[in-house]
């Protein structure tokens, strides 16, 4: 009994000697978030834009102000300043990135006018219009793009551990469709020779309410039904036909069951490859965009098809005299068909500005089926 007693006082002896130590520690936390909240956070107060009042070129003491890009905590400020007149203030913590901010014509980062803005490591900061063209640093031009900057009224800021973008656009109405990103974490700044940004580490597309100050999230328009005829097409006309003939050519040797999975292959092609025909159409049909020859060539592709359908429900006996006329022409119109369907694969990813990995994957495949076809069709000469 006496050794309990004598056991639990040194437990609270030595809980009341280490108390002081665990209490520092938390004041020591605690301090540290009071100032990270104090240093790297911004809001939509008047007290956080009033200390740089007198460093941005216009009145800011009318802007309507919300957050619209929540995770990165990109502020937006703006305010109606004229009859062709819009100011505009951009906050997002300073990470040694570049933060931008893009007006679209379509909802998407392709063919949107931007305003980029960094700060390098001397401490000193930039800020340039942008005009993207596309998914690649060579396609997004410096000093290009259509905002109608107010001479004179543009400045970037680096205040308390923020990045602020200010300008005054000459319009109406600015765009609805705006487009937000930020440049990978300690970057360098771009060279003062081109200008050229490096790829983003994260982007968001936001549909913007200027009246209601509210934005919501949005995808591409039909990016998904863009993205489903690019893939229906790749692969019925050019993944699945391809490996059909092959079968057809190299396989003879294993009887009949050639002929079944030629031709099953060549029909889920098909079929596959008739649906990312009809995605296309529809996709045609709602938005605006020219793509006739693209389009030409996916008609011809099908009409191809068509007609090689028609052959295999037409197709003579062994023993008939126009056999062999008949294997010339569904060799040939099925190697036209491939040749075409290989092509236009290719010219859609060009089209869509899919970006490098749709085109090295399907380049991969190619590569893989001409290296196999070589390697059978040595095989097949040295049988001989």
């Amino acid at each position: 009994m006496i050794g309990d007693i004598y056991t639990y006082m040194m437990k609270k002896k030595t809980l009341i000697m280490t108390l002081p130590s665990h209490l520092q520690f938390l004041l020591i936390l605690a301090s540290l978030h009071v100032i990270q909240s104090q240093i790297i956070q911004d809001s939509c107060t008047t007290s956080s834009i009033a200390n740089l009042n007198a460093q941005i070129l216009f009145d800011v003491s009318s802007l309507s102000c919300s957050s619209v890009w929540s995770s990165e905590g990109f502020m937006l400020r703006y305010s109606q300043a004229g009859p062709s007149l819009w100011s505009f203030v951009l906050s997002a913590p300073n990470t040694n990135s570049y933060v931008a901010m893009g007006f679209s014509p379509n909802g998407g980062m392709i063919g949107s006018s931007a305003i980029v803005g960094w700060v390098s490591g001397d401490s000193s900061a930039a800020m340039r219009r942008y005009y993207l063209g596309g998914k690649t640093p060579s396609q997004v031009l410096a000093d290009q793009g259509n905002l109608q900057f107010l001479p004179n009224t543009s400045s970037i800021i680096s205040f308390s551990s923020q990045m602020y973008l200010a300008f005054q656009l000459n319009t109406d109405l600015p765009s609805p469709r705006l487009v937000f990103a930020v440049g990978s974490r300690n970057n360098q700044a771009p060279t003062l020779s081109s200008f050229r940004l490096t790829a983003h580490r994260n982007q968001i597309a936001v549909g913007f309410n200027y009246a209601s100050g509210e934005g919501s999230e949005v995808s591409y328009p039909y990016s998904d039904l863009k993205r489903i005829h690019g893939i229906l097409n790749a692969v019925g006309w050019g993944v699945l036909l391809p490996i059909g003939v092959m079968i057809a050519r190299y396989l003879r040797h294993v009887d009949r069951l050639w002929l079944y999975a030629h031709s099953s292959i060549q029909l889920s092609g098909f079929v596959i490859g008739f649906s990312g025909i009809i995605t296309g159409l529809i996709l045609n049909d709602r938005i605006d965009i020219n793509v006739a020859k693209h389009k030409a060539i996916g008609l011809i592709i099908i009409t191809l098809g068509c007609l090689q359908v028609i052959a295999i429900l037409i197709r003579p006996s062994k023993d008939s005299k126009v056999r062999k006329y008949w294997n010339w022409y569904h060799h040939n119109v099925g190697r036209l068909l491939i040749l075409f369907a290989i092509f236009n694969v290719f010219y859609g990813i060009y089209l869509a500005h899919a970006g490098s990995e749709w085109n090295v994957t399907y380049g991969v495949f190619l590569g893989i089926i001409v290296t196999i076809a070589l390697s059978l069709e040595l095989r097949l000469l040295t049988e001989d």
